[in-house]
């Protein structure tokens, strides 16, 4: 099963890249309990909040309708007329509930995830017409959990619903001769009792669902070790490379710094721990450091420093000193001034001496 690993490999938690790479697919936390809510709740508030200026608005516009109705033209050009006239009534009348209600929906989306724009889902794929692969999603557990929410959904809100209208029972018989302007403010009051319910028994619903879906969703993001080593080294770069990289440049650097060793003044050893080269001509501010190193290293730069017939001094206080604080190219610090002085006065003397 090449490139393909199993879901019990799937031990680790999702780096911040492969999170990030689920969003530009598409595939984000989507809970349609959330979204049913928003919409079912902005309805509810449209019924408390618009419902009488909309059944005014509806009801002026037939009244005026049917108390001309005699006068109204029917003929072709006349009932088109009359029907854009109505129909526009109407759309003028629902138009801001509707708006406020698709407005909920994208809020409802909004709130469990930054908007996403992808065609992924909409690139065609054999797994999707595949007979097997459709048989697999149809008993998947998902699906059976999806059947299981949806079913459990139907029962609570069957019940609540049972409870509220069974006891109003005997008051429906007497709607059918009830006044239309008494009959209406009661089915209002009945549809708030009963979507207010609803809307509460949702939230419930949602807030579980969304937990579900969240963690679904995180655990299908889940990596195996190999693809968390694969894309390391796609982002990093493979650890090898990278170590024969720096090995190069330590190699580089090592062999110009030994190249500078002839220029020194003088070489500062532990004796054979440390050793620091260091160089200083009249004019300059201080001595600077052209070559430190330990063990092999510092008996390499003892070595290039005697055949060049550098003065090689045994300071073990201050070539661990030196080789602690001071970086190659660097000046010496103003604390060490007094110690290098006295060796590059001793060095000077001893030179003065020979000659």
């Amino acid at each position: 099963m090449a490139g393909e690993d199993d879901d019990s490999e799937r031990t680790e938690d999702p780096t911040q890249k492969r999170l990030d790479e689920a969003l530009k697919r598409g595939d984000v936390v989507k809970s349609q309990e959330v979204n049913t809510w928003f919409v079912l709740g902005t309805a509810t508030l449209i019924l408390m909040s618009f419902s009488g200026s909309m059944s005014s608005s509806i009801l002026t516009m037939l009244r005026g309708l049917l108390a001309h109705a005699g006068g109204i033209p029917v003929d072709g050009r006349g009932l088109v007329q009359m029907m854009q006239t109505l129909g526009a009534g109407i759309i003028g009348a629902v138009a801001l509930p509707f708006a406020l209600i698709a407005l909920a929906a994208v809020a409802g989306n909004m709130v469990q995830h930054r908007l996403v724009w992808s065609i992924e889902g909409l690139t065609p794929k054999l797994s999707k017409i595949s007979p097997g692969a459709g048989f697999g999603r149809m008993f998947s557990k998902i699906a059976l959990a999806n059947f299981v929410k949806g079913l459990l959904k139907l029962l609570v809100l069957g019940s609540v619903m049972t409870a509220i209208l069974w006891p109003k029972r005997n008051e429906f018989d007497a709607v059918v001769a009830m006044d239309p302007a008494v009959l209406m403010p009661l089915v209002k009051s009945l549809s708030l009792e009963l979507l207010g319910t609803v809307v509460a028994i949702l939230a419930i619903l949602a807030a579980v669902d969304y937990l579900f879906q969240y963690r679904t969703w995180y655990e299908r993001q889940k990596m195996s070790l190999r693809e968390m080593k694969e894309e390391f080294r796609q982002t990093e770069g493979d650890p090898a490379v990278k170590a024969k990289i720096r090995q190069l440049r330590v190699q580089r650097s090592r062999k110009r710094m030994m190249s500078d060793v002839p220029k020194a003044s003088v070489v500062i050893t532990n004796p054979t721990h440390f050793a620091v080269a260091l160089q200083y001509d009249r004019g300059m501010n201080a001595p600077l450091c052209l070559a430190k190193g330990a063990d092999n290293i510092a008996l390499k730069i003892r070595e290039v420093a005697e055949a060049h017939d550098i003065p090689v001094v045994e300071n073990p206080p201050l070539a661990r000193a030196l080789y602690a604080t001071v970086e190659i190219e660097q000046e010496v610090p103003p604390e060490h001034y007094k110690a290098v002085a006295e060796v590059i006065g001793y060095v000077m003397r001893l030179k003065g001496a020979m000659r």
